[in-house]
């Protein structure tokens, strides 16, 4: 978890929602209990991946059956503290693709999001926050996709300038993918 602390310190916000989010991302890694596991009912550490392809318009979607929309992928660190590690589980659980290189070893971008109660596996999960963080990573898109079916019904690539035509979760498509596709653009240059 230091180093973790240490990372987010040094962590150069993008926009004003990354800076507020920073600093109550800071307060619970220096005071939360059990924020690396699911214990943690009110807020735990999650991690998203925002793939994109070798010509950087377009990004490596799930269509995630809890939130009936397509998403980027990730997950729950599961008290797992090298984040890194848990990005690339969960990207290959979710789509099946093994080959993935990070685009930079840092995070790319922070978020704390919130999750409405739902249902999953039978057992009624309570609202709460995913204190999340999403690195950037490219995989060739021949790669074959597979589906988590107990998870998601798809796994596709989408075109950047159709994300907002596919993804029915405003507030990601506002808040979220058009900032990481912005911030694609900026550390990059590409076409995003």
């Amino acid at each position: 978890m230091e180093n973790l602390e240490k990372e987010l310190k040094e962590y150069k916000p993008f926009n004003e929602q990354e800076k507020r989010d920073k600093e109550l991302i800071l307060q619970w890694l220096q005071n939360g209990d059990k924020i690396f596991t699911r214990e943690n009912k009110v807020a735990h550490i999650t991690v998203s991946a925002w793939i994109v392809n070798a010509n950087r318009d377009k990004v490596l979607m799930v269509y995630h059956n809890i939130y009936d929309s397509w998403a980027w992928l990730g997950g729950h660190a599961d008290g797992n503290k090298n984040l890194r590690e848990v990005v690339l589980k969960e990207v290959e659980e979710e789509s099946g693709v093994k080959e993935v290189k990070f685009l930079s070893t840092d995070i790319f971008s922070i978020e704390i999001l919130t999750v409405a109660g739902h249902e999953k596996r039978g057992e009624y999960i309570s609202s709460h926050l995913h204190l999340n963080f999403t690195f950037l990573l490219e995989v060739d898109e021949k790669m074959n996709l597979q589906i988590k079916s107990d998870e998601n019904s798809g796994v596709e690539w989408i075109k950047v300038d159709e994300i907002s035509k596919k993804s029915s979760e405003k507030w990601f498509v506002e808040r979220i993918y058009s900032k990481l596709c912005r911030k694609v653009k900026e550390n990059l240059g590409e076409v995003i």
